[in-house]
């Protein structure tokens, strides 16, 4: 049975000269399981899923799978606004072996409750992979309510959320209605602490990317509730978590990752670059976690 829990980096897809630096992929994918990390997440938006060509996109997530070779779970990031485009996604990551798929609701278009549940519903039915939705009403514009979650969550390949709504009640109330087996992940770190009490068994993180032995350690002592254990590595964690969103999450995560030797930090318009400010607050907030 698939076990998705603890800490899920969501890669960053490394640049180099304006084309995916494969070289650095590898060494991040053994990197991180070197350091703990419980499964990657391949070309989500933090690996700037909006700005690589589809034939990257699809390139990224069967090297991943291949790199892994199912060391951790590997979950494929294939939404998209259009339901065509991520059906084909999610078909690609289902052929070369992902094992399971991150799908953010449609952007832009704005559904309603009945499109989500159509677009979700052609997906579910069209593949055999795991579907984890991804619900992240800042900038999608578009909340998957409580009610219209549980509706899907009896179909058997929904199988959780990464929730970024930011209200802890609303683990609690989806614990409820969806059943206390549906995966619900953080979507953010600095929230995981009090995401997990409610019910939640992990995160899908920015800062593993650049602390996966610390997120890895602080999700171990969360979901074992050894609550003191990690209120010491939220303490050393926090400075981190808020650092890596001054900016664009994949370009502050690129820069740190740049400082430990990792990646380049070079990004894609419309990202640029992070400042001469946030450089620093990284910088200190690294220091304060112990990773330079």
């Amino acid at each position: 049975m698939l076990d998705i829990k603890g800490s899920l980096p969501a890669l960053v897809t490394p640049f180099k000269d304006g084309e995916v630096d494969y070289n650095a992929l590898e060494r991040l994918i053994e990197w991180h399981i070197a350091q703990g990390s419980d499964g990657l997440v391949a070309v989500g938006t933090t690996g700037e899923s909006p700005t690589v060509s589809k034939s990257e996109h699809k390139d990224v997530i069967r090297r991943v799978v291949d790199q892994v070779a199912g060391r951790v779970p590997v979950i494929a990031g294939t939404g998209s606004n259009a339901t065509a485009q991520s059906l084909d996604m999610l078909q690609h990551a289902e052929a070369v072996g992902a094992d399971a798929a991150l799908v953010v609701t449609p952007y832009y278009n704005k559904p309603n409750q009945a499109g989500l549940l159509s677009h979700y519903k052609v997906l579910h039915d069209s593949s055999n992979l795991p579907i984890i939705l991804y619900n992240i009403p800042g900038r999608c514009v578009i909340d998957i309510l409580p009610e219209t979650m549980a509706e899907m969550a009896r179909w058997p390949r929904i199988i959780g959320v990464k929730d970024a709504t930011g209200s802890m009640e609303r683990v609690s109330k989806q614990r409820a209605l969806c059943g206390r087996d549906f995966l619900q992940l953080s979507a953010e770190d600095a929230a995981a602490l009090g995401f997990n009490a409610h019910g939640g068994r992990g995160c899908i993180s920015v800062t593993a990317n650049v602390a996966p032995r610390l997120c890895a350690e602080f999700q171990a002592a969360s979901l074992s509730e050894d609550l003191d254990r990690a209120r010491d590595y939220q303490d050393r964690l926090l400075p981190l978590h808020s650092a890596l969103f001054l900016e664009p999450p994949a370009a502050c995560a690129k820069y740190a990752l740049s400082r430990l030797g990792l990646c380049r930090e070079d990004v894609r318009l419309p990202l640029t670059p992070v400042t001469q400010e946030t450089r620093q607050a990284l910088d200190k907030a690294m220091a304060h976690a112990g990773l330079i």
